[in-house]
């Protein structure tokens, strides 16, 4: 089925991943890093779908570095780079380096000189279609308050005052939305251009610093943000990456509301929860009656959030809000979903306990502001 929509980001289009990692090390770190990358790649050799690696150093400046890595999938890597054996893998890696940055592209098309590239290879060989976008990047943080200090915690969160939204020339600060969920924060962002200075712009920010400072005391997971490895441990936890985003090439709604929901998976099933949703919401930007206009997944471990851009309210179709449309969708994620975790006992194809599911999955809106806005 053609999806009428347009897909600007996915983990589930099958492709090989080539991931890219920027690498700056301090003056004599040398053999540190050489040392620490052994340990890093010895165990990354192991890890389910990761195909190759290199190690490059630069011909012009000897302090910068790459590290490239191929994988069957996204779905793998996601899953190695967002586990608590990687950030211990990659430790000792900290006080070479100071500064990296991390990309990653899907494989589309591949000639290889042992093999050359005749028509005929070429239409017999999987083509990956290129996506869609629209020059934005999505990204969100997720993290847990200590019990009790959840009231206190939303009024720090929702009082700051916006940072500024152009970074550079080329790079803006589109949207920033955060909802919580019981003692979980969630914060999405939206940057036209580079997400990675776009963060590091917001968290440069003076009235930025000083909310982190604010809730420092309130966070089950210590940190201390003057500290660089502490900084870059917590963030490298708290990371929930888009895995998926499909919006309608249908007008913009003018009346279009943003909802979080909060979908926590059986263990293990994190990954197969994200991608049910993604093609649920891919069958919905082809349906011109679905009230959902745009939808994001995210998705580390076993915590999935789903972002929807939807007109009316959630309760107007909930079988469409939760993405539940379609012969035994609800069955599927039934299987998925942890039932405990949400509080529902027996099938979800029943009308109580599909409206059960939405009132505990809908996340309690914080602050949603546009550029705009700022």
């Amino acid at each position: 089925m053609a999806i009428s929509g347009r897909i600007s980001q996915s983990a589930f289009d099958g492709s090989r991943l080539r991931v890219i990692l920027l690498l700056d090390l301090y003056e004599g770190a040398q053999q540190q890093f050489l040392d620490a990358y052994e340990h890093m790649r010895n165990q990354v050799a192991s890890v389910p779908g990761h195909l190759s690696d290199q190690l490059c150093q630069s011909i012009e400046n000897p302090s910068q570095w790459l590290i490239t890595s191929e994988w069957e999938s996204a779905p793998p890597f996601l899953a190695w780079v967002n586990s608590e054996e990687h950030v211990e893998t990659v430790r000792p890696m900290h006080s070479c380096v100071r500064d990296t940055r991390s990309m990653r592209y899907s494989i589309l098309r591949e000639t290889s000189p042992a093999e050359p590239l005749t028509p005929e290879a070429a239409k017999a060989a999987r083509q990956v279609e290129a996506r869609v976008g629209d020059g934005v990047a999505r990204h969100a943080l997720t993290f847990t308050v200590k019990p009790g200090s959840e009231s206190k915690v939303a009024e720090i969160l929702a009082g700051y005052q916006s940072p500024q939204a152009q970074v550079d020339d080329t790079t803006r600060l589109r949207r920033t939305s955060l909802f919580m969920h019981g003692n979980r924060v969630v914060r999405a962002v939206e940057v036209e251009g580079d997400l990675l200075a776009a963060l590091r712009h917001v968290s440069r920010q003076p009235e930025v610093r000083a909310v982190e400072e604010a809730i420092n005391p309130y966070l089950e997971q210590d940190r201390d943000l003057s500290d660089p490895d502490s900084a870059r441990v917590f963030f490298t936890r708290a990371a929930l990456p888009a895995v998926h985003h499909v919006v309608s090439s249908r007008k913009r709604p003018e009346n279009l509301r943003r909802h979080a929901l909060y979908y926590p998976a059986r263990q293990g099933n994190g990954m197969e929860l994200a991608r049910l949703l993604a093609h649920q919401d891919q069958a919905a930007a082809a349906d011109k009656d679905s009230p959902i206009h745009g939808s994001t997944v995210f998705q580390r471990d076993d915590i999935v959030v789903r972002l929807i851009d939807i007109v009316g309210d959630l309760d107007l179709d909930p079988v469409a809000s939760l993405g539940l449309k379609g012969a035994k969708k609800a069955a599927e994620l039934e299987r998925l979903l942890d039932g405990a975790a949400i509080g529902v006992e027996g099938s979800l194809s029943t009308e109580r306990n599909i409206n059960r599911l939405l009132s505990h999955a809908d996340m309690l809106p914080i602050t949603d502001r546009s550029s705009a806005d700022s």
